[in-house]
């Protein structure tokens, strides 16, 4: 018996037809996969930088705006973007500087060696006639001095304490005999001793919120330590063990009426300072840190029955978020944040 042979051309060249149609879907894929990737990659890296950029000229700005680095021009710019591209090239596509309005947009841009700027090349999705893609990223930092946002400690220190005093290291007394003549304050036939006061909390919290266009803010005693603050004053030392600044940006009052838990401080500002030490409290972390000579003067030692924060006011530029920024106060602290 023969045996009958069946042709399979036909179906050989459909499976042929197939395969190609599936190299074209495969290689579209793969485009995706890499290209996308790729993109999504260099997005990141020039977020990075941009934001990066945004921020560094923004802090020259509220230190200065004569800064030589607080201009449209600014090279510090350019060397932040590219610090933060992997392979050390990007392009500052604009830079808008609005002094007016205390803020900076950059938008940073690809960069490759020899290419366009601003364009990264494809490598499989070329071969589907798309060459390069535009990529890039856009940043907005505002700066100013706070207005609204969190104390991160329940107190509030007296205007005549911040002004011309930066880096002197000083008591900032909430409880006991009066450490600081010139800083008291009469209304009511009352003085607030020491220019400096305990301010009620938040309920749920060791600081208080503040809101500088309020003008006010309520008082409180101060002759014990303020409650749902220990884990604050524990972090405060184990920071300062371990060599870094503690910087706490404390609303500033220039006047007061009432006295104990009835006195009311009219605010101005946000000012900034560096601790140094605290008793707060009974002898012991975490209401009382680095109180006693060497570590604070001798003249500075707040012995009972006193209350205070010893350490120094400072200019500063802050990174911190939850504030609402106004214009530059000569008596307070500069933030910088992104602004979107």
């Amino acid at each position: 018996m023969r045996r009958l042979k069946l042709r399979q051309d036909g179906e050989s060249g459909g499976i042929s037809v197939l395969v190609a149609l599936s190299m074209v879907v495969l290689l579209g894929f793969t485009a995706i996969a890499v290209d996308v990737g790729m993109l999504y990659s260099e997005k990141a890296q020039l977020q990075n930088g941009a934001d990066a950029a945004a921020l560094a000229v923004a802090q020259k700005c509220a230190r200065s705006e004569a800064d030589p680095y607080c201009t449209a021009t600014s090279a510090l710019a350019t060397s932040v973007v590219n610090g933060n591209a992997l392979d050390g090239k990007s392009n500052v596509k604009s830079l808008a500087l609005d002094l007016a309005n205390r803020r900076v947009n950059v938008i940073a841009g690809a960069q490759q060696q020899g290419e366009e700027p601003n364009k990264v090349t494809l490598l499989f999705a070329n071969a589907l006639g798309i060459s390069s893609a535009e990529v890039s990223a856009r940043a907005s930092v505002q700066w100013g001095t706070p207005v609204k946002g969190p104390a991160p400690f329940p107190i509030t220190v007296s205007i005549c304490q911040v002004r011309n005093s930066a880096g002197t290291m000083q008591l900032l007394q909430l409880h006991g005999k009066n450490a600081n003549p010139d800083c008291l304050y009469g209304p009511s036939g009352a003085a607030v001793e020491g220019g400096f006061g305990g301010l009620q909390q938040d309920p749920a919290g060791c600081g208080a919120l503040i809101d500088i266009a309020a003008s006010t803010a309520g008082g409180d005693p101060g002759n014990n330590a303020p409650p749902r603050c220990e884990a604050t004053l524990n972090s405060w030392a184990a920071d300062m063990n371990a060599g870094k600044d503690v910087i706490l940006l404390l609303p500033i009052f220039n006047s007061v009426t009432g006295t104990g838990t009835g006195a009311v401080y009219g605010l101005t500002t946000f000012a900034a300072f560096k601790v140094a030490g605290w008793k707060v409290g009974n002898t012991g972390l975490p209401n009382t840190f680095r109180n006693r000579f060497p570590d604070v003067p001798a003249a500075l030692e707040c012995r009972e029955p006193c209350r205070g924060i010893i350490g120094s006011f400072v200019e500063y530029v802050s990174l911190a978020d939850g504030y609402t920024l106004g214009p530059i106060n000569p008596d307070g602290a500069r933030v910088v944040e992104i602004s979107g």
